[in-house]
């Protein structure tokens, strides 16, 4: 047995972002940037480590919406046109500071090498879909993929039980979908728990969930070992909650890695420094400046102004980030040593949960370091075993009941970061639609019941259609992105609009339902609207445009909301 256990666990998610009625859109920029950045990296690192007989083992959660996206067509086409692009101006750069900006020739040469690496594993490797490759890495036994709420949405302020359940059981059906097999663990959005949160895992047949700190910390009975050990709750459900210590020495802006002087600035960015007319051609048409992701000067130190940054130099960046590994690894061992006295020889386990975007995208060097840091546990030592969550409930070590206590890993450690001044507005809205969509559901279960095979008429698969694009409006409000991204000041304009938008649109579908119940109950009906299944002519173009546009969840079931419920799917 080992001294200790430490498990690594991957939150890779992003909001649902898709504009097919634009040829190019900003925000699409946030999925390119994470599949070039992060998720390629890491892939390939995962799977380069695995043939070289090196196999890390970490858990990751590939959230459903990502799933959605990164299986699309539609942004896989766009996604090719942007790394297209990108290897475009990589190339004019390598030639043109070759000569007149040697400094940085170095690192353009280095962009050229990454984007062409990318693009060679994007079309021929992995096909354009990197849900394959995640899914073929969970089936080789590297990592332990786990889902998330089904748009990411914040449990404790969804107002209904019949939409919480929903978040997790359409998480669940995704999950099934695209990986092919029933997922054990969740990071339920923004690790935000209250109890009874547990039993609805429970009933989607999730063995486990991850938490921040002090949902174990502050539960009762107090834990016998602190947060380095997963506690069950009264129905069996487990929690892992983080661990502080690895967290500040990767999160921290004052000790955490990533802010060393020798790493990659994030701010400084060709988009924005280099002359417009050069640049305008790698813009959008709109051609408005933004982020290209070719940046050219490291950190250099906390005070030093932006204009003053030093070239960034590749190989001293790596060489620290292989440093950064061998201090964490021990680090981890030091820790280990010290909680098994503590513990009375207790083999404790270190969870370190972090945002995947971390690792490439707000910390170039991160993937870097995750490579550095499973070949040194591999090769250099033996006293700490990398396992999944997964993993440690398979060990059979006993675990201690206990019921957590409400919480979240936003600031505080409550629930302040989703619902303040800025965002409280949203609310009354969303809960609105939670209630409205369990009850035209029970509605039009009652309606069903008095109309046997009504389903398979045209009307009744207008019904349908009709409820689940309300469902799929209704999750897209219920994301926790658009509360965040308020809070946080980014991109205030972009969410706000996101979730009146799927409010609207949510209402409008609503309305079309509810008028034809109406016409229904008072013997009248719509000229026209019967070969559309009831429908209007320009109502069905409206609902096909809407469909096509906010596609998320082709296996959506309505039924999922029913006051009355039981497991249908």
């Amino acid at each position: 047995m080992p001294t200790g256990y430490f498990s690594l666990v991957l939150h890779a998610h992003l909001p649902f972002v898709r504009h097919p009625e634009y040829p190019e859109f900003l925000e699409e920029d946030w999925l390119y940037e994470a599949i070039t950045e992060v998720y390629l990296p890491l892939i390939y690192i995962f799977q380069r480590l695995h043939e070289e007989g090196a196999t890390p083992r970490l858990a990751m959660n590939v959230s459903p919406p990502l799933c959605e996206m990164l299986a699309d067509p539609l942004l896989q086409e766009r996604y090719t046109s942007h790394l297209e692009n990108l290897i475009d101006l990589a190339v004019k750069e390598e030639f043109r500071t070759k000569s007149e900006d040697p400094n940085f020739h170095d690192v353009a040469r280095m962009y050229v090498e990454n984007l062409t690496t990318s693009l060679d594993l994007w079309n021929n490797r992995y096909n354009r879909n990197l849900v394959n490759a995640f899914r073929e890495l969970q089936d080789e036994g590297v990592i332990e993929i786990i889902t998330c709420c089904a748009t990411h949405g914040f449990l404790p302020l969804i107002s209904t039980h019949e939409s919480r359940r929903a978040q997790i059981e359409i998480a669940v059906t995704n999950y099934k979908k695209h990986f092919g097999r029933q997922p054990r663990g969740i990071w339920i959005a923004e690790c935000a728990y209250e109890p009874g949160v547990e039993n609805l895992l429970k009933d989607a047949g999730i063995e486990y969930f991850i938490a921040d700190t002090h949902a174990i910390l502050y539960g009762s009975p107090r834990p016998r070992y602190g947060v380095h050990a997963p506690v069950v709750t009264p129905n069996g459900t487990a929690v892992f909650a983080r661990d502080v210590e690895t967290s500040q020495q990767v999160w921290s802006a004052e000790i955490g890695y990533p802010g060393n002087d020798v790493y990659r600035e994030f701010y400084r960015d060709i988009g924005w420094d280099a002359e417009y007319e050069y640049v305008k051609p790698h813009l959008h048409a709109s051609g408005e400046r933004r982020h290209l992701g070719l940046k050219y000067h490291r950190i250099t130190g906390r005070d030093v102004p932006q204009n003053h940054k030093e070239p960034y130099i590749p190989a001293l960046a790596r060489d620290k980030a292989a440093e950064n590994a061998g201090h964490f690894i021990d680090e981890r061992i030091k820790q280990a040593h010290k909680l098994r006295e503590t513990f009375e020889g207790h083999p404790p386990l270190v969870i370190s949960p972090y945002d995947a975007e971390l690792y490439g995208h707000w910390w170039f060097e991160g993937p870097q370091f995750i490579d550095f840091f499973f070949r040194k546990v591999h090769y250099d030592q033996n006293e700490i075993q990398c396992i999944t969550p997964g993993d440690f409930l398979d060990s059979g070590l006993p675990i201690q009941e206990q019921q957590p206590t409400a919480s979240s890993w936003g600031e505080n450690g409550y629930y302040k970061v989703w619902i303040n001044e800025g965002n409280s507005w949203m609310y009354p809205f969303q809960h609105d639609a939670e209630r409205r969509m369990s009850s035209m559901s029970d509605a039009f279960t009652r309606y069903l019941e008095e109309r046997p095979n009504h389903e398979i008429t045209p009307e009744g698969v207008t019904h349908t259609r009709l409820l689940n694009q309300m469902a799929r409006e209704l999750l897209l409000a219920q994301s926790s992105d658009w509360a965040f991204q308020i809070y946080q000041g980014t991109t205030v304009q972009y969410s706000s609009r996101r979730f009146q938008m799927h409010i609207q649109r949510f209402d409008m579908i609503a309305d079309m339902l509810e008028s034809h119940e109406s016409r229904v109950a008072s013997q009248e009906s719509e000229p026209g609207a019967i070969a559309t299944g009831f429908l209007t002519p320009d109502q069905l173009d409206l609902l096909t445009e809407i469909e096509s546009r906010d596609n998320i969840f082709a296996e959506i079931d309505w039924r999922h909301y029913l006051t009355r419920w039981s497991k249908l799917l």
